[in-house]
């Protein structure tokens, strides 16, 4: 299982983290996302290959900022 880690910008609550949980969660490939408002980490796992655009994107449409951590 591959896991990537990303430090996210802006986030302050739980609604902050379902909102980019959504987005990243309709990345295929993805299995599994961890998410804290409180240390504004994002930790996905998946199978294969993750796409770092890919989950970067989607935390943008969620409104949010992210890089690799």
């Amino acid at each position: 299982m591959n896991v990537n880690r990303f430090q996210v910008t802006g986030m302050t609550c739980g609604h902050c983290e379902m909102s980019i949980r959504e987005e990243v969660d309709e990345i295929p490939g993805i299995a599994e996302i961890a998410i804290s408002a409180q240390t504004g980490e994002l930790v996905v796992s998946g199978r294969g290959e993750i796409d770092d655009a890919q989950v970067l994107a989607a935390v943008a449409e969620a409104g949010y900022t992210a890089v690799r951590a």
